[in-house]
């Protein structure tokens, strides 16, 4: 499941293998875009915003959104061909796009305007905690991990690390914003786990590397608490599935 930290990590890979390299091929098969062609063009960048992927290539934008299931990959890509949806090629490398849940052409000038409605980003730049902490408490009543996954609030957050987050905060997934003692301390925490993550293939919030071992309770309802031997409980909070440890969280 993709998260900001995967979403970077991509995008570095990409600005790797494709920036500053002309295109020998430049297949997009969205209908909407599906006659842009921006063969001979040179890539000038690749970078991410939250979860959103952008690759620049002269005066346009291939803008991207992995969503569930999308992703990039370099060099050969078998898949089925029904879910590839891109197709970007330089003399030496192929970049494809696969089950991506947005993919659209840009105006390079205005690209960012597409994700204007984000906050600040965890992984970016002009990371803002305290606008983040600001963001988060202009609803105090909503679900917390409604609130996490809300990308206006903060960046980069998907339902793996919202379930996390609530988690080592002690928080439950349902509980209210307002319930949180530390806010400025949860989003240190959020920043924290991406950022550790950017260099890792497997996501691990526990500190533990061993297989099986990665993450406190994302995927593990039913199996004991990894801190107090309690069942792992799991329900639909908003329109996402949450897991949490009855006994550690309140």
């Amino acid at each position: 499941m993709p998260e900001g930290d995967t979403v970077r990590r991509t995008a570095t890979a990409l600005d790797r293998a494709l920036a500053g390299k002309t295109l020998t091929r430049c297949d997009i098969r969205v209908p909407s875009f599906a006659t842009v062609d921006l063969t001979g063009g040179t890539v000038e960048e690749v970078i991410a915003r939250g979860k959103h992927l952008f690759i620049r290539v002269g005066g346009a934008s291939i803008h991207s959104h992995l969503s569930m299931e999308g992703a990039w990959r370099l060099g050969a890509a078998r898949v089925a061909p029904h879910r590839i949806r891109a197709v970007l090629a330089t003399a030496d490398t192929r970049a494809t796009g696969i089950d991506l849940g947005l993919l659209e052409v840009l105006d390079r000038g205005q690209d960012m305007e597409s994700v204007a409605h984000l906050g600040p980003d965890l992984l970016g730049a002009d990371w803002d905690a305290e606008l983040a902490v600001t963001n988060l408490l202009t609803d105090p009543d909503r679900p917390l991990a409604v609130a996490l996954l809300d990308q206006r609030n903060l960046a980069g957050i998907g339902n793996v690390y919202a379930n996390e987050l609530c988690f080592v905060t002690g928080i439950a997934p349902d509980s209210p914003v307002s319930a949180v003692p530390d806010l400025a301390r949860l989003v240190a925490r959020a920043r924290q786990m991406l950022s550790a993550n950017l260099s890792r293939s497997i996501r691990v919030t526990t500190g533990d590397t061993h297989r099986g071992r990665e993450l406190w309770v994302y995927g593990r309802a039913g199996l004991p608490c990894r801190r107090c031997g309690t069942a792992i409980l799991t329900a639909t909070v908003g329109r996402r599935i949450a897991f949490w440890c009855g006994s550690c969280q309140r």
